[in-house]
C-alpha cells in the first residue's frame, strides 16, 4: 500500500512539473522578442518547484508509513 502511495505522489509531481514547463511557463511560438524569455503565468515556476518537491516527498512518505500487514513485534 505504501509502495502504490508513493508511486502516485511520484507520478503526481512529475505531471506537476511537465504541466507547469510545457503549458504554463514555455511560451509556444517562435522566440522573436524578449516577451518570450517570460513564462506566461507568473507561478508557473512556482508549481513546477512544488512538483520536484513532491517527488522528493514520496520517499519520505514511502519510509514513513508502516508496511502493512506487520506489527511492531514482527518488524526489528
Amino acid at each position: 500500500m505504501r509502495g502504490a502511495i508513493a508511486i502516485l505522489i511520484v507520478i503526481g509531481g512529475f505531471v506537476l512539473q511537465a504541466v507547469s514547463y510545457f503549458w504554463l511557463a514555455a511560451p509556444l511560438g517562435i522566440p522573436t522578442s524578449p516577451v518570450y524569455s517570460n513564462p506566461r503565468i507568473s507561478f508557473a515556476p512556482t508549481l513546477f518547484i512544488l512538483g520536484v518537491m513532491l517527488v522528493f516527498l514520496a520517499a519520505v512518505v514511502y519510509e514513513l508509513l508502516p508496511e502493512r500487514g506487520t506489527d511492531e513485534k514482527t518488524r526489528s
